[in-house]
Parts: C-alpha cells; sequence; structure tokens
C-alpha cells in the first residue's frame, strides 16, 4: 500500500494520528496550520528567531531618524580617524582623487557657437575667484566639497552675489562651502498648512525643500565662544546645494566609512596591544638565579641607601636565589598575524568602497589581470557617483548660479545655456592597448573623435583648433612628423601625395573638395 507524501520537515506525529481515527476533519486543519507555520518558518532564514539571532537589535525606523540620532556622532568618529588612522586618510584620499582628480571641467552647449565661446571665457576667468573665502578657484572647491561629503555625510554650497563694484566687471557671484554642522538640526516645525521644518530643512506641503536653516558661524568653533551667533537663519533653498548620498529615501547622509569604523577602531586597538605586548616582553632580558638571601620576586634596583626604586625599562636582568644559572626571557611569537591584518584591511577598504591594493599600496598579491578587473568595477562605481550625484547635486546648481548672475549682470545674451561635464579620465592600465582599442572604435563607427576627446578630460573644440594652428605653424617651418597623416602613412612612410591635395588627383578630389 502506497503511503501518501508528507511535506518535508513536518511529521505526522503520534497525537495527528489519534486525532485522526476520531476526527479527521480537525485533524486535517490541525496539520494543515502546522505546515503553514513550517513555510513560513523556512521562508526567510534571516527572519528566523532563535539562539543564534538573539543579539541581533534591529529597528524599522526611518532613514532621518536613524541619521538624526547618530549622524553627529558617526561625523566625530570618522574626522577622528581620518586625522589619526592611516588607512581611513588614504582610503578618503583615493576617493577624493577618483572622483574629481583635478577637477569636472563644464563646457558650454547652447548650439550658439559664440555664445558658448563667451560663456566658457567667462567661466573661465570667474572660476579662478569663485571660492568665497579666497583660498581655492572653483576646482578646488569641487575637492573639498567632495572630501566634506566623504567624511562627514554632508555639503552645503551657498550662493553669495556680489556688488558690480566688487566683481569687478566680471560675473558677480561667488561659492562658499559649510560643513553638515552648520544645519541647525534641532529645529523643528509642524504647521497646519502642511509647512514643516524636520532638522533644520524647510518643506513645503508638497514635500518639497524650501530653505534651510543654518547657523552663520561653526558651532564648534572654540576661537568665537563669546562671539559667535547661535540663532540660525533661514537660507532659501535655491541659494544652498546640498550635497549627499542617497541610499534611501532620506534627507541628510552619513559618512562613506560608517560600515568600516568599528573595524578601523578595533584593528588600531589591536596593534596598539600588540605593540605594547612586545614591548613589555622586550623589558625583561633574563633572571639570574643568585646566592642572595633576599628574594626578589620582581626586578628591582636599589640606591646607595638601600632603598629600591621601582622602575621597569628595557634590559633588566631579574636576580633570584641560587645564583647558579641565568635564563634569558624569549618573546613569544604570534603566529597569523599577517594574515588577520590582510582579512581586517580587505573589510575595511570594502566598508570604504576602494579597492584593497589602492587603500594600502600592497601590490603583492595583484597580477595584471586582477588589478584591471577590480579596477573597472571601482571606476563603474566612481562614474556612477560623478553623474549622479556630484554633478546634478553640485556641480550643475553652481552652474545655474553662474549663468544667472552674468545674464543679470547683462554680460551674456541668454539665461538659458546648458553645460556639458567633463570627469577627469581615468589612467589607462595599459596605454598602448587602450589607445589602439579607442581607434578601433572610431574606424568602426562605434564611437566618434569628440567622444574621445571628451573621455580623456579635453575640449573636442579645443583640441582642433590647437591641432590645426600646431600644423599651420609646422608646415610654415618646414617640419613635418608621424602623427601628421597628410605627410606620413600609418606606416610611418612619407605619403605618396598630401590626401589634400586637390591639384595632385583632379579626377578623385578629397571629400569636400570637389569642383563645381
Amino acid at each position: 500500500m502506497a503511503k501518501t507524501a508528507q511535506p518535508q520537515g513536518v511529521r505526522w506525529g503520534l497525537m495527528d494520528r489519534a486525532l485522526a481515527t476520531v476526527a479527521p476533519r480537525a485533524a486535517a486543519k490541525r496539520y494543515a496550520a502546522r505546515v503553514s507555520i513550517a513555510n513560513m518558518r523556512r521562508g526567510y532564514e534571516g527572519a528566523q528567531k532563535g539562539r543564534h539571532t538573539d543579539g541581533w537589535r534591529t529597528a524599522n525606523t526611518a532613514a532621518d531618524t536613524e541619521i538624526g540620532a547618530a549622524g553627529s556622532l558617526l561625523r566625530d568618529r570618522m574626522r577622528d580617524l581620518v586625522r589619526n588612522n592611516a588607512l581611513a586618510a588614504q582610503a578618503v584620499q583615493v576617493l577624493v582623487n577618483n572622483l574629481v582628480g583635478y577637477g569636472i571641467r563644464p563646457r558650454a552647449a547652447s548650439g550658439n557657437k559664440t555664445l558658448n565661446k563667451k560663456v566658457d571665457k567667462l567661466f573661465e576667468q570667474w572660476s579662478k575667484r569663485a571660492d568665497a573665502h579666497g583660498h581655492t578657484d572653483f576646482y578646488g572647491l569641487q575637492v573639498l566639497a567632495v572630501r566634506e561629503m566623504l567624511e562627514g555625510g554632508d555639503l552645503f554650497a551657498l550662493k553669495r552675489p556680489l556688488r558690480r563694484d566688487e566683481a569687478k566687471g566680471g560675473v558677480p557671484m561667488q561659492v562658499e562651502l559649510r560643513e553638515a554642522d552648520h544645519l541647525d538640526t534641532s529645529k523643528f516645525l509642524e504647521e497646519v498648512g502642511g509647512r514643516r521644518i524636520k532638522q533644520g530643512i524647510e518643506y513645503d506641503r508638497s514635500g518639497r525643500r524650501q530653505a534651510y536653516w543654518m547657523y552663520p558661524d561653526h558651532p564648534g568653533d572654540v576661537s568665537l565662544a563669546f562671539s559667535r551667533r547661535l540663532d540660525s537663519v533661514r537660507l532659501p533653498s535655491d541659494m544652498v546645494a546640498h550635497l549627499f548620498e542617497r541610499q534611501r529615501v532620506q534627507s541628510r547622509g552619513v559618512p562613506w566609512g560608517t560600515p568600516a569604523l568599528t573595524a578601523l577602531r578595533d584593528l588600531g586597538d589591536w596593534q596598539v596591544a600588540e605593540m605594547v605586548r612586545k614591548k613589555t616582553e622586550s623589558c625583561m632580558v633574563g633572571i639570574v638565579f643568585g646566592d642572595d638571601q633576599e628574594l626578589s620576586a620582581t626586578p628591582t634596583i636599589k640606591d646607595d641607601q638601600g632603598r629600591t626604586i621601582e622602575q621597569f625599562e628595557p634590559g633588566l636582568i631579574a636576580y633570584a636565589s641560587g645564583g647558579k644559572d641565568i635564563k634569558f626571557n624569549q618573546p613569544a611569537a604570534t603566529p597569523g598575524i599577517r594574515e588577520w591584518n590582510l582579512v581586517q584591511m580587505h573589510i575595511i577598504a570594502a566598508g570604504f568602497r576602494v579597492p584593497y591594493v589602492l587603500m594600502t599600496g600592497d601590490l603583492s598579491q595583484a597580477n595584471f589581470s586582477s588589478s584591471r578587473v577590480g579596477l573597472n568595477e571601482f571606476r563603474r562605481m566612481i562614474e556612477q557617483v560623478q553623474w549622479q550625484i556630484v554633478i546634478p547635486m553640485l556641480c550643475e546648481r553652481i552652474w545655474d548660479w553662474f549663468i544667472d548672475a552674468a545674464y543679470t549682470a547683462g554680460l551674456i545674451s541668454s539665461a538659458d545655456v546648458p553645460a556639458e561635464w567633463a570627469p577627469p579620465r581615468f589612467e589607462s592600465v595599459n596605454p598602448l592597448q587602450d589607445a589602439q582599442t579607442d581607434l578601433l572604435e572610431v574606424r568602426a563607427g562605434f564611437a566618434s573623435t569628440p567622444q574621445m576627446i571628451g573621455k580623456r578630460g579635453y575640449d573636442p573644440l579645443e583640441v582642433l583648433g590647437e591641432q590645426a594652428q600646431f600644423v599651420e605653424e609646422a608646415d610654415r617651418l618646414g617640419l613635418v612628423f608621424d602623427s601628421d597623416p597628410r605627410k606620413v602613412t600609418n606606416a610611418g612612410l612619407a605619403q605618396a601625395k598630401d590626401p589634400l591635395d586637390v591639384d595632385a588627383d583632379p579626377a578623385n578630389p578629397p571629400p569636400g573638395h570637389e569642383k563645381a
């Protein structure tokens, strides 16, 4: 007789059998309920409760609630680690180098060549004095802004209009950067009409940002203890650019190295403890067993009056009674230190989202292929942050302020001038191979020459103009270079004729040079 299959993990027990003999329907319901409970338990192991998850503390709070409670302490701890921990400092520097480098450069793209040229020239002049504090230029502001976002989680850029006499004929606007601490997070308000203020950010009834409540002076500036202003000031949202990474539906950011904070601290504490242990072991050189009647339980040194001087220093020898032998101390070796350190540093690198080799400089376990694969994934992340965070939340906002100020001052004829942004190019791991690949893509029509020039961080029109000027000057001086296809073939041989010379072959003129 065939047996009925039972759901895996749910046993048909003695009570089920007994109940089935007198009340089959009740037994069926009972068994179905047991199966349902078992299925729920098997659905997600991570949601099960028991001895293995007793210490797992979770909460279903909103992102802003969690950041409001922990954001300030996370900033303080991250800044302390960046100041004092070499790994944290290097991780932040690697991210800044790759996200900004020498600067994410704009280029006017209005469709009007004359207007574009004028706007680009105005921006080049303005960028040199863009910093309201006068320390750096526009690209230096980008570096500082991204660094503040990485360390503190947030960065605020403020539009600072200038008077005509202050602008000295240029665009009357500058940019001031403020750290996350300037935001008055204690500011809360709920109105019947829908207006509300949460953690210093003001929203309208539809949830759009209307203003920021900020302290004019840094709350932590102890040099201004008696003169700093402690009342927050309302700044309209169109005067502020807020740079932060959104990992959930949230209004504030957290430091990038937050997942690695504990690992960084633990690794630093372990290294200090191991160093203290080694120093302590090195303080005891050996023990001498002598004939002295007095047994010294601890290393001692006495002065001329017989008083014991308590001290513990490298090279000490302790004396014991017996005077027949001396045994030197041998500090114990700790196996697996390197492997343990490697694991911890890999965890820290993952928490900062940077490759291990870039954070530590350790290339001993890397080869060409593994390095390239790791860098490719890192570069995808960098490009994502550039195009989805830094450019739209900071660069585009400042460009709009610049265009608006230039148009209001009568320096340009249109207030609608979009920009094309060119992040710094990534250094090639294999320059020859990458250049050949780019050339093949252009020749196959997969990409254009301007795209390849722009990928390297240059303006295609500027490159063409510079190249035309260079070729003209080379012709005037009678110089021939391998890079000039009019004179030299791809194989490095002299051209039989100039490809642009119409008179050389009237029957087959080059494209664009046909005679009417």
